[in-house]
């Protein structure tokens, strides 16, 4: 059973997660999904005219959706994996530290995404509330696991 102090921790994670992805998402909107997709095929991403625009609306979309809570362990493997191919695709030739291009920054994300993706939102999501109100309704009254 989880303590309150892990569904705290689990809800900050989610949220700086989320707030990130959010910020990143937006960036690529407002630069335009044509200079987005530019830059991809810049840097060798394949089908970029596709990736662009579904990692821009995976990144904000997705973000939204750990800040609330909601589809969360889908959404931390969606994003996990989205930081892995751009670690591998447009990070890992600069080396590991950020400052040079590399992929210090990305893995930090996917493994953050990874986290919540198998340890789930928390007690304090949307998620809980959805699950809590399911269990009630079938009369299941074994407590939360996050």
């Amino acid at each position: 059973m989880r303590t309150t102090s892990t569904s705290i921790g689990l809800t900050a994670l989610r949220i700086v997660l989320g707030v990130v992805f959010i910020a990143h998402g937006a960036q690529k909107f407002a630069q335009g999904i044509g200079s987005v997709t530019e830059g991809f095929s810049g840097m060798g991403i394949p089908l970029a005219e596709v990736a662009a625009p579904l990692v821009a609306g995976l990144e904000l979309v997705g973000g939204v959706f750990l800040v609330l809570g909601v589809a969360t362990r889908v959404v931390g493997v969606l994003l996990a994996v989205d930081m892995v191919v751009a670690g591998l695709l447009a990070h890992a030739s600069s080396g590991f530290y950020s400052q040079d291009g590399g992929f210090e920054y990305v893995l930090v994300l996917a493994v953050a995404s990874l986290a919540v993706a198998l340890t789930g939102p928390g007690r304090f999501s949307l998620d809980a509330v959805f699950l809590l109100a399911s269990r009630r309704r079938r009369g299941v009254q074994e407590p939360l696991p996050a």
